[in-house]
């Protein structure tokens, strides 16, 4: 049996090496910023979700290094057993004060939050829509519930609605329904439109989710998320999310009703069956909270960033699909060139990841850029200049 494992890895890992679809990670060798070591060579990051630059922020490292010297490196058990602190209690407050909800449950990952929210709350009898290009979280968190499931064409709020109405017809379910959707899609940098989608689900009783993961410290006021961002919070269920994007800590939350808080404290297996964040992780993220309400001159100039680059990147001639927020996707639409190209920019002194099937499709393989507010001027000018050196190489400009 282990043989046969062992075969069948090493089959499929040189299929995909003949494709050149495998790459193994990158090991960095410095702290998070605009630029990193890789490999012992200094580049311009422009693969990293840290948008507002906070991992090596003074006030952020000091909360971690103090909560470590109170209260150790960990809990040793799960929330509900002996696993909540104090601080997991003033980080959800915060974290509910600063996304303008009635309450706050935080997770171990995004992606256990989504899992955690969407398996627990739609059951046997109940049903899920979702839109084609949400995160992977999403689609596990609905296979792993026992409620029936439907998928509508990206951002196709038509489409979305005739799935509803079939939802509710003559052999509809009775059960709830759970409409969800990424804020900002995490591959093409475009954003969700909430109130088609709210409209929608209205007219059928639809409960509707956002995973403001890539909009929590982007959009709205102060980087609140897409929900405030386009003037949602009196017509918006549910919001999840990650802590380790523009708050680059790692974790992440529920945000909605206390009620529905307690419903996933009593069931959800991802909070009941794994131990509590460590103290300093919570620190951070509280302390990011701070910062992201007392200091927006980082949200600022993360958008100044992201619209010279954006622009300066249109400007060679690249792709950049339907982009409207940090994440810049430059399409070349195949995987081995994608890769061959995100090989030459790091030879060149920039590193932007390759994407490519099955995390896109492979017609719209690509490098994934993203800036963020730690990058100077001088920076992204000299990344755009790699960009177009590398671009005629390649005969993509």
């Amino acid at each position: 049996m282990t043989n046969q494992l062992i075969e069948w890895c090493t089959s499929e890992i040189a299929g995909l090496k003949e494709r050149h679809l495998f790459h193994m990670p990158k090991v960095h060798q410095s702290a998070v910023g605009a630029r990193v070591i890789i490999d012992g060579k200094k580049v311009i990051q422009l693969s990293n979700n840290s948008y507002l630059g906070l991992s090596t922020h003074p006030k952020v490292k000091e909360a971690a290094i103090k909560a470590i010297e109170k209260y150790g490196v960990g809990s040793g058990a799960v929330r509900p057993i002996s696993g909540t602190m104090d601080l997991h209690v003033e980080c959800e407050e915060k974290l509910a004060k600063f996304k303008k909800t009635e309450s706050c449950l935080l997770f171990q990952s995004g992606f256990t939050a989504n899992v955690g929210v969407v398996s627990t709350l739609a059951v046997a009898g109940d049903h899920i829509i979702s839109d084609e290009l949400n995160h992977a979280s999403i689609i596990d968190g609905a296979r792993l519930s026992k409620a029936t499931r439907a998928v509508y064409r990206h951002k196709d709020y038509g489409h979305l609605e005739e799935l509803l109405k079939e939802a509710r017809g003559p052999k509809s379910i009775t059960g709830k329904i759970l409409v969800v959707t990424d804020g900002v899609f995490s591959m093409d940098g475009d954003v969700a439109d909430l109130k088609a989608c709210a409209d929608a689900c209205e007219k059928y009783d639809a409960i509707t989710m956002v995973d403001d993961a890539h909009a929590t410290g982007v959009l709205g006021e102060k980087g609140r998320g897409t929900v405030d961002d386009q003037h949602m919070h009196e017509r918006w269920s549910l919001t999840v999310g990650t802590l380790s994007k523009a708050i680059p800590v790692v974790g992440g939350y529920y945000a909605g009703p206390q009620i529905v808080k307690e419903y996933l404290i009593a069931k959800a297996r991802p909070f009941l069956f794994s131990a509590s964040a460590p103290p300093a992780v919570v620190a951070a993220v509280s302390a990011c909270v701070d910062v992201l309400e007392n200091e927006p001159q980082h949200h600022a100039k993360l958008w100044e960033n992201t619209k010279f680059f954006k622009q300066g990147l249109k400007d060679l001639g690249f792709n950049t699909g339907n982009s409207v927020t940090p994440v810049t996707p430059v399409i070349v639409g195949d995987g081995a060139k994608a890769a061959k190209l995100s090989e030459i920019l790091l030879e060149n002194g920039v590193y932007a990841q390759g994407i490519y099937f099955p995390m896109v499709a492979e017609a719209l393989s690509r490098v994934r850029t993203i800036v963020s507010a730690s990058h100077s001027r001088e920076d992204l000018q000299e990344a755009l200049d790699v960009f177009k050196k590398c671009g005629k190489q390649l005969g993509l400009i």
